[in-house]
């Protein structure tokens, strides 16, 4: 009988790529997948360490997988492994502790444990590594859009963020791979990728030969992929060779996520973030000018360490003047291990929450309007999969959209009709015949 291994993901999308990639390699040896409620023979979490909350929901999952079955073998894997994984090997329950590199030998690794041998800790330094970890997809399970990952590692090291020491120095993949594996995906039906990474701007400085648009344009080129999508970009990488570039590609969608984090130059120095208000605006133009329909979505921290209300105000103003389509807050968490988490005036809880709802109130707005700018035209919308009786999907500038439909629309990219907003950042719509 096959052995069972169930996964879960915390974190963020490349953690979720990497997770099927691990997936790929346990069934390639003839293991069965199964839910992480079900009883399983080992159970595999994919930690995050981004936030403390991260931490504690590893916590929780490596816990709760030791009580459904408490003769499985317990693997953590991931960023929370990685920067902290003697006190990830103190928790009740775990086997063992892998971090994020080596982890094409993940198979091995649960094959020859030996439950006698104690708690496992594979990880090693991962700041001197050079090359990029061969994990890859060939198949995903129940989806429409496929992600890629193109890049691993940060060299930035922003002053909150723990996590250039959880990945390492930026490594780039190689682009015949990132080609061959799109390739395989375009024979599975998929028509959307999302090229993805830990800083994906950062792609090919490493390799020398390649930019981040020299990758996009070879992906362009593979037939049965008609979207391209790409994870978090940083301002300083939209400069107009690469917005003259992407607009000659038809593939590419009018979807920017921007990071911004702050509109406040004192607190952006402050972060160590390597670009200005300034050069945020220019880079919002630029793609403006180029795709008449562009989303621009944003990540803005409130509460940073000495944030003064004027400071925030400043933000706050910043970003209802660049007309952002949407913004995710997040209130600052101080990382342990990070220069901001040692930072003088840290600011209270309280005055976190009331600038979040600040922002949040100014993020449901520019969405609305964004929205309402898009009501009444004819798009193409990629659909995914039915609920509650309405077809979803999504058009280019990642608007979600509900049809009724009696066809199956399964992974088909059709024109419609935007009709009106449905609830919070939805629209419904008509098919247009």
């Amino acid at each position: 009988m096959n052995k069972k291994i169930a996964f879960i993901t915390l974190g963020c999308k490349v953690n979720l790529y990497d997770t099927e990639a691990m997936a790929e390699l346990f069934t390639e040896k003839g293991y069965e997948v199964v839910d992480f409620e079900e009883y399983a023979d080992v159970y595999l979490i994919n930690t995050c360490t981004v936030t403390n909350l991260g931490d504690k929901k590893s916590r929780q999952m490596i816990r709760r997988a030791k009580r459904i079955n408490p003769n499985s073998v317990v693997v953590a894997t991931g960023c929370y492994a990685q920067v902290a994984s003697e006190e990830v090997a103190k928790i009740e329950g775990i086997n063992i502790v892998i971090g994020t590199k080596n982890r094409s030998e993940i198979v091995e690794t649960v094959e020859n444990y030996v439950d006698e041998n104690g708690v496992v800790n594979n990880v090693s330094d991962i700041m001197g590594e050079k090359e990029f970890e061969p994990l890859q997809i060939s198949r995903l399970t129940n989806r429409t859009r496929a992600y890629i990952k193109i890049q691993e590692g940060c060299n930035r090291y922003c002053t909150y963020c723990i996590i250039p020491y959880a990945r390492g120095p930026i490594r780039s993949r190689k682009p015949e791979e990132v080609i061959e594996e799109v390739k395989k995906l375009a024979e599975n039906g998929f028509k959307e990728v999302v090229l993805t990474g830990i800083h994906v701007a950062s792609y090919g400085l490493d390799l020398g030969n390649i930019t981040l648009a020299d990758i996009i344009e070879k992906v362009h080129s593979v037939n049965g992929i008609e979207r391209i999508r790409f994870s978090s970009m940083e301002p300083l990488a939209i400069d107009d060779d690469f917005v003259a570039r992407m607009a000659k590609l038809p593939k590419v969608c009018d979807h920017y996520h921007l990071s911004l984090q702050s509109g406040c130059n004192r607190t952006l120095k402050r972060m160590n973030r390597k670009y200005n208000a300034e050069q945020y605006a220019e880079a919002c133009e630029r793609l403006r000018n180029a795709f008449p329909n562009v989303a621009i979505t944003t990540d803005i921290i409130v509460g940073f360490p000495d944030e003064t209300e004027e400071d925030f105000k400043e933000s706050l103003a910043f970003a209802k003047k660049m007309k952002l389509d949407k913004i995710h807050t997040f209130p600052y968490s101080p990382k342990k291990g990070t220069p901001a988490a040692k930072m003088k005036n840290q600011i209270s809880g309280d005055v976190k929450s009331q600038r979040s709802k600040e922002m949040i109130a100014l993020s449901d707005k520019m969405n609305i309007d964004f929205l309402n700018n898009n009501i009444g035209k004819t798009v193409p919308v990629l659909f995914e999969d039915m609920e509650n009786g309405f077809w979803q999907g999504h058009t280019t500038n990642y608007i979600k959209v509900l049809v009724k439909s009696d066809e199956n629309l399964n992974n088909k990219i059709v024109d419609v009709k935007l009709d009106k907003i449905h609830g919070v950042e939805i629209v419904e719509g008509t098919v247009v015949k």
